[in-house]
């Protein structure tokens, strides 16, 4: 499969806590997956589908060549986005204008590989027409979707997912430890009172505990981790009494949803008041988060910054520090849970305010900055009650007492501890809870509202900064923050959009998301947002002008391209009349690159020649500037004026490398190939595209590894190394598959890559070059890079054989320019570089066996060690490199040799 795909990939959740044994369902759900293309795991709600879906993908994994991928739905609540949420775990980066569905399809149909869809419930119509698509439209792809209702299709077969069976709690228990469902509840519980086992003095009283809780794996969870405090007879008596208050009051609901619902109001009445608080406040986060949301979302009015505040002056300014409450020593112990009686005070942050001040005072706009407006305290508190007349005056926290409920709502299991693959803890409400959650916050009058807002805010407050500071040396971490965030961005944008009153704040956050949706592979999510929020926001403000020029920079196709430059062309225009300086440069970049694009050479060159000479504008972004030099370098080099362009080039390099910026620098080193491909310097070509290769595959930048191995392939070719051309041309073609395998339609980049292919076809033969061809295209893209930076192959210039006389070969490809930088897709290896971390001997052990593609059973087998033992060193290897699969390891490994 593609580089964003690698063959083989399973993305399957991490499990944290041990599954216990559904054989049955297992071989069943197997066997149905080799005889039906949609599968439907259903059943109640904590019942165990999704875990047993995961298990299932795992066991047939190897029949799928192109992997198993799996697709949260839980977090995503908007229909249009179901296509969206499929194509980012397939890590497919979509830049066309065709329907989302259509795109997805049409990338799919040569793909053997099975996705899982989890959560379809409460989004049917959506997922049912995206199974009946791709069922219609491919053979290869298979899906197991995880529903409380079937889909509906006639392709669909059902697997009923039943509560765990329990033993009859006065009959016979010899047998009892073979029960699933007591066998959870011990295993459950032996976690948190170390040494618990099932006894015959037990077995009676946790099998009638579990019948009581209809065997539900969640509600035995629940109960299992107040064995903290109470004995199973205990435990029992408590249940009973909350089941019966439960069933007295709602005679009509399903026994089932009547148990599930006793063990979650009794872990909620057992848990503190403040705890209450934080877990009702948490239910607005539709995905996982840490703890600096959690402080931001339950601290109360006033706690989270709010959005910025449009003034039209073009003053840059910088984001202000997140508001944090005045220090105070911690609370005494309250055994009692009970909220503070007098809540933390709140002031405004000293200094500023966020407005720029004189250089190097406070407040002074750090290097690569751009525009980020004021954070208004007072108008957060003023809005955090707004939404309901009369409301209840909400309760503010201090952050010491979120932290304290979110330690005790994990002790509870109410909440997920999760690690995320650069070693960050995170938090996660299971869709039970989170429903119960949101359930009880709608209790209080005006409490969901206010959340809401506090998260928004949050949420703007933690882009801009990213966006201060993506220029920079902490761009893989950005790429992972934001990417972790997704759902709850999602959810904040789409409370933006759809709340009265709230519209403007929703452009704000699309635009300053600018980058995400442009550098860290989301260019469709991106326009789906910024369209939106444009047609939301029809009024002239500093937010319509960024929202414009964004979307232009996301053009998709060369049909995009007209609309593009307009919108681009408006937001200067806008951006002029409010005296806006950085935003009209921002936007005169986007013009020049469509122009670039439209093969306008000669007029792309006065442009970015003009942009360069007028300098940096104050507020103007560091990353646009840098791509103002670098499209000037790639307006130079396909004019032929390489000098110039190697010039240009060297200078940027230097800005980058001043910053410890990659992205950028990436592009830079391509543009520098470029350039010495023109002069016929093949050796020193090869060396900048190489290491324009190796800073994209730290980030991931899928079309950037695509344009730089057709650059690469054209080069060995040039210099005679015809099979190395070859394997680069079917691995580049795999690349350019998951973004346009047309190449966007462009003559020039085609006519590069038919002349790599003619000149290697014509040296090696039909049957060696196809062979070679299909090798790098099998080829994982993290192998491929691997394969193009070894130097096992020396390049050789054949006799007699002429340079270039075109300038590369290569034109503007659409949509992306061949300098300009597109995706970065995935959180990327940690900052400090995997070339710099120091490895355990075990670990390097473990390491060098997945590069040999050993299983964790088989490292396991071969070290003598236990597979949860080889499990913890994979994972802490993954940690250490900040790579989120198996294949970086091996291409890492590979490269140290």
């Amino acid at each position: 499969m593609g580089g964003s795909a690698p063959r083989r990939d399973c993305h399957l959740p991490v499990e944290t806590t041990s599954f216990v044994d559904r054989r049955s369902e297992l071989a069943e759900g197997r066997e149905l997956l080799t005889r039906a293309r949609l599968v439907t795991l259903t059943g109640p709600g904590g019942v165990g589908k999704t875990r047993l879906a995961g298990r299932i993908a795992a066991r047939v994994a190897r029949a799928f060549p192109d992997g198993v991928r799996f697709v949260h739905l839980s977090g995503l609540y908007d229909p249009a986005l179901v296509p969206h949420a499929v194509a980012d775990a397939l890590g497919l980066r979509d830049y066309s204008d065709r329907p989302a569905l259509a795109a997805l399809v049409e990338r799919l149909r040569d793909r053997r590989l099975l996705l899982v869809v989890d959560n379809c419930e409460h989004l049917l119509p959506a997922c049912a027409e995206l199974a009946g698509a791709l069922l219609h439209g491919t053979t290869g792809v298979r899906l197991l979707a995880t529903s409380r209702h079937r889909l509906g299709l006639t392709e669909e077969h059902l697997l009923d997912v039943r509560p765990l069976p329990v033993p009859d709690p006065d009959g016979d228990l010899s047998a009892a430890d073979c029960y699933p469902a007591l066998a959870l509840f011990a295993d459950r519980a032996a976690a948190v009172v170390p040494g618990f086992r099932l006894t015959a003095a037990n077995r009676a009283s946790v099998a009638r505990l579990c019948r009581r809780l209809d065997g539900l794996p969640l509600a035995i969870e629940l109960a299992a981790v107040r064995m903290r405090v109470l004995d199973v007879d205990q435990l029992l008596r408590r249940l009973d009494d909350r089941y019966r208050l439960l069933t007295a009051g709602s005679p009509t609901v399903a026994p089932r949803h009547q148990t599930l619902r006793a063990a979650v109001d009794w872990s909620h009445d057992l848990c503190g008041e403040v705890e209450q608080l934080v877990w009702s406040r948490l239910s607005v986060l539709a995905g996982s988060f840490d703890l600096e949301t959690a402080e931001a979302v339950c601290g109360g009015p006033g706690r989270a910054p709010a959005p910025a505040t449009p003034t039209g002056s073009g003053v840059p300014w910088t984001a202000a520090p997140a508001p944090s409450a005045p220090a105070r020593a911690p609370d005494p112990a309250r055994p009692d849970g009970k909220l503070p009686s007098t809540p933390p005070p709140t002031s405004r942050p000293a200094g500023t305010g966020g407005r720029r001040t004189e250089a190097g005072g406070p407040g002074a706009e750090p290097p690569g900055t751009m525009r980020v407006l004021p954070l208004e305290l007072e108008r957060s508190r003023e809005r955090g009650t707004e939404g309901a007349a009369g409301a209840e005056e909400a309760t503010p926290l201090h952050p010491h007492d979120v932290l304290e409920a979110v330690a005790g709502l994990v002790d509870k299991s109410v909440l997920s501890r999760e690690t995320d693959p650069r070693g960050g803890v995170r938090y996660r409400l299971l869709d039970t809870l989170r429903d119960y959650g949101l359930e009880r916050l709608r209790e209080r009058p005006g409490e969901e509202h206010a959340t809401r807002l506090r998260l928004r805010d949050w949420l703007q407050h933690r882009a801009a900064v990213c966006e201060r500071d993506w220029f920079g040396p902490d761009q893989p971490g950005i790429v992972a923050r934001l990417r972790a965030d997704q759902d709850n961005l999602r959810a904040a944008l789409d409370f933006s959009l759809t709340t009265p009153g709230e519209a403007l704040a929703g452009l704000r956050l699309a635009g300053t998301l600018w980058f995400h949706w442009h550098a860290c592979g989301a260019p469709r999510e991106g326009r789906y947002w910024l369209d939106r929020a444009l047609d939301a926001n029809p009024e002239d403000t500093p937010e319509r002008a960024r929202a414009l020029w964004a979307a232009a920079l996301l053009a998709g196709c060369p049909e995009d391209l007209t609309r593009g430059r307009r919108r681009a062309e408006q937001a200067r225009d806008l951006a002029h009349r409010l005296g806006d300086a950085a935003e009209a440069a921002h936007a005169e970049y986007v013009v020049g690159v469509i122009r670039l694009f439209s093969d306008d050479l000669a007029g792309a060159l006065d442009h970015f020649r003009a942009g360069v000479a007028r300098g940096r504008v104050p507020g103007q972004h560091l990353s646009l500037v840098g791509l103002d030099r670098v499209e000037l370098a790639c307006a130079l080099s396909f004019l032929g004026r390489a000098d110039e362009a190697v010039a240009v080039c060297e200078e940027t390099r230097r800005l980058c490398a001043e910053h410890g910026e990659r992205w950028v620098l990436s592009y830079v080193e391509r543009m520098l190939a470029l350039a010495h491909t023109v002069k016929g310097d093949w050796r020193q070509a090869e060396r900048h595209g190489r290491e324009a290769l190796r800073l994209k595959l730290a980030v991931h930048d899928i079309l950037g590894m695509g344009l730089t191995l057709d650059l690469l392939a054209r080069i060995a070719a040039e210099r005679g190394a015809h099979e190395h051309a070859a394997v680069l041309i079917g691995g580049a073609d795999r690349a350019w598959a998951d973004v346009d395998s047309s190449r966007w339609g462009s003559a020039a980049l085609n006519a590069t890559r038919r002349g790599s292919e003619e000149r290697a076809r014509r040296a090696l033969g039909r049957t060696a070059f196809r062979r070679a061809y299909e090798r790098g295209a099998a080829l994982a893209l993290t192998d491929l890079a691997t394969h193009a930076l070894r130097d096992d192959e020396p390049a050789r210039r054949t006799p007699g054989q002429a340079r270039s006389s075109s300038p590369a070969g290569e034109a503007v490809p659409r949509p992306a320019s061949p300098a300009g930088p597109r995706p970065a897709t995935s959180p990327a290896p940690a900052t400090h570089g995997p070339d710099t971390v120091r490895l355990t001997h075990r670990e390097a052990q473990v390491a060098e066996l997945i590069a040999e593609g050993l299983a964790n059973q088989q490292i396991a087998d071969r070290l003598v060690i236990a597979r949860r033992t080889a499990e913890g060193h994979v994972e802490r290897i993954l940690s250490k490199l900040g790579f989120s699969n198996r294949s970086q390891i091996a291409a890492w490994v590979t490269a140290q040799r």
